[in-house]
């Protein structure tokens, strides 16, 4: 694993490491880390006590959201000249709402072996105890920062019948709950803060119970991961009351046909290509 002298590109090896408690982590990431080149870190001083935890020693270097740029050319060098590369972030697997997407990216581009170490995610983790359905779920990770495009993107995400998990930190977590209950409706929700540390905790109920019973606290810590109930209003419509309609909206008026699919989809809570695909039947038909 460690540098060698004929030219044969290194490998690029992205870890998941502990979201909290240091032993959650698999004797292979171990194994991976201590043999390693080099480790690029979200935050190398996180990182570095993570490694004197189980008394590891290898070489560190910052990569993160600010300098992904500029360092990913020098990464993919130290890459293409054999050195082995631990890719790693704060807490869970990177690239997933962490740093780490521009140098996987390139390294694949590149012709480099990327090989995953997998282990600990915020977002299974806390599904595997929510309580919530888990068959099918939508993985949302932080909104946008600005006010207008959130909305618009809960807006999007408001007749999903899927399990909704988001990220957010706890200086924003009442702001997200407010929005959510303003565009979704008072869902059953989950919310879990500090998970597998000392505080973890999980407030379950509808989603303004939770927002009242953080409200209520003087401070709020840890990274929350929110999990919401999809839309359950299941609405039963045949396939000719969706036709007919369709045959209406073609008759009365000039818009597309997408936007008519479009509009009928949303109408009747289904997908629209399924809408679009009728549309197209029986526009072939007549």
């Amino acid at each position: 694993m460690s540098s060698n002298s004929q030219n044969k590109p290194g490998a690029l090896y992205v870890v998941a490491t502990p979201i909290g408690n240091r032993d959650d982590i698999t004797l292979r990431a171990l194994n991976i880390l201590g043999q390693v080149d080099l480790i690029a870190a979200e935050d190398t001083r996180h990182t570095g006590r993570l490694l004197a935890h189980h008394n590891l020693k290898r070489p560190l270097i910052a990569y993160h959201e600010h300098n992904e740029s500029e360092r990913t050319p020098d990464l993919m060098a130290r890459l293409k000249a054999g050195v082995s590369i631990a890719l790693v972030s704060n807490a869970g697997t990177p690239s997933v709402s962490d740093p780490g997407f521009r140098l996987i990216q390139a390294a694949i581009g590149g012709g480099i072996n990327v090989i995953p170490i997998p282990g600990v995610s915020a977002v299974i983790t806390a599904l595997s105890v929510a309580g919530l359905p888990t068959d099918a779920f939508v993985f949302v990770g932080f909104l946008a920062p600005k006010k207008a495009k959130r909305l618009k993107q809960l807006q999007e995400l408001a007749d999903l019948p899927r399990t909704i998990v988001f990220y957010e930190s706890p200086r924003r977590i009442l702001s997200l709950l407010a929005e959510i209950i303003s565009v979704m409706g008072d869902r059953s929700a989950v919310l879990c803060r500090e998970m597998t540390k000392l505080y973890e905790e999980f407030i379950r109920g509808q989603l303004s119970d939770i927002l009242a019973r953080l409200t209520s606290r003087s401070v709020i810590k840890g990274e929350c991961t929110l999990l919401v109930t999809g839309n359950r209003e299941t609405k039963d419509v045949s396939l000719e009351a969706v036709r007919s309609e369709i045959a209406k909206s073609l008759e009365t008026t000039k818009s597309s046909l997408s936007d008519v699919s479009k509009t009928i989809a949303k109408k009747y809570g289904l997908p629209k290509n399924i809408v679009y695909d009728e549309a197209l039947k029986l526009k072939r038909e007549t």
